[in-house]
């Protein structure tokens, strides 16, 4: 599909008009909606253009967990990255399927949220970017330095600098049945399911993560988590499945999707900090009771330092995993109403590091075909 959409726009860059383009993808879109599906089982709207109004809640969880030494004593340290379940409101636009969406947070951590995506008779690929900040993360610290009100004080930090977590997540999926079941009906809504109908699929997903906390702010943070500052992850996953659609009334939909899957690209790279860390708790203030918290924050923070030393990859190799969404879709002549919901779960492993990245998400939307 794309060598076609290459060769389209060539032939008509060469002839300098967009619009033939316009007019030669849109034809190309609409022999591919109605190719090899059966009119008895899914119906394909005349009117080709979606204008989808989307509300959006999700939260995404980072957890690490290291276990070291400081100052003779032993120390484990549980960080959670943690947002506020994020309200966002966004517009998807699309033609037969293929379109992109973007949404703005309006409520909890800062964020933003990019997805494209294309649907055919049988396929569906879809692309997603989210970023989120986050400077009031969970903390938990047990370690025989801390008192009880310390301990306390650490599930409380703010932070100067917050922590910056990227993720972009892809998948494409080809269903053997593309004849009766439609997976756009119930996750794109290009189309509509007439009748009850499911297919064994095949299906694919990329998933990449960057955690990045590292500046001389977070040097105390950096420090706990043994020089640990940043990591990238990436994982590649293939699996076959099965997904049905059910139309228990005209014009309501119900989807589920289940499918195991093996990942088979399962990587790591940690880049490593070291820190003035150990030099700073030499000094007399650093245990002195005498410093005011407003003293001791301002001495140490204007003093920690880290200093990037090395980046490693780690291949974790192979493991299984589990996709599974929910869909429920609701037509009404040109309107629909739709809801779905998705759950990651990505680990990895770091020297006595350990953790993992949860990242879940419900959509709901009302849509119109123009």
């Amino acid at each position: 599909m794309l060598f076609i959409g290459f060769s389209i726009c060539g032939q008509v860059m060469a002839q300098g008009s967009i619009g033939t383009l316009i007019d030669k993808v849109k034809t190309m879109r609409d022999s591919i909606v109605v190719k090899g599906i059966d009119p008895r089982y899914i119906e394909v709207p005349d009117k080709p253009w979606q204008i989808i109004l989307r509300a959006n809640v999700n939260q995404t969880i980072v957890s690490m967990q290291t276990q070291g030494t400081m100052a003779g004593h032993d120390y484990s340290a549980k960080p959670y990255l943690k947002t506020t379940p994020s309200k966002h409101l966004g517009l998807w636009v699309g033609y037969r399927g293929l379109g992109m969406g973007y949404s703005m947070n309006v409520g909890g951590d800062k964020g933003r949220k990019l997805t494209f995506g294309c649907t055919g008779g049988a396929y569906g690929v879809n692309v997603h970017f989210h970023s989120f900040e986050n400077s009031n993360p969970d903390f938990n610290l047990n370690s025989n330095l801390l008192t009880e009100e310390n301990k306390e004080a650490w599930n409380d930090v703010h932070l100067t600098d917050p922590i910056r977590v990227r993720t972009v997540f892809a998948d494409a999926y080809y269903m053997f049945n593309g004849k009766h079941f439609s997976y756009s009906a119930a996750y794109k809504q290009r189309v509509i399911q007439k009748r009850s109908a499911g297919s064994l699929m095949a299906g694919v997903m990329y998933n990449y993560t960057r955690i990045d906390y590292a500046s001389n702010s977070n040097g105390d943070l950096v420090y706990l988590m043994e020089g640990l500052g940043k990591v990238k992850l990436w994982q590649g996953s293939a699996g076959v499945g099965y997904t049905y659609n059910w139309v228990p009334a005209r014009g309501l939909l119900v989807n589920v999707l289940a499918m195991p899957m093996l990942t088979f690209v399962n990587k790591l790279k940690a880049y490593g900090y070291a820190t003035n860390v150990p030099e700073l708790m030499e000094d007399p203030i650093f245990f002195d009771p005498n410093t005011t918290d407003e003293e001791w924050d301002e001495w140490f923070y204007s003093n920690v330092r880290i200093n990037h030393m090395a980046d490693q990859t780690f291949n974790s190799g192979l493991s299984i995993g589990f996709d599974a969404r929910l869909s429920v879709t609701y037509n009404i002549g040109d309107v629909f109403f739709s809801a779905h919901g998705q759950f990651n779960n990505i680990r990895y492993r770091h020297n006595n590091s350990t953790g993992y990245l949860n990242d879940w998400f419900i959509n709901t939307s009302v849509g119109f075909r123009l």
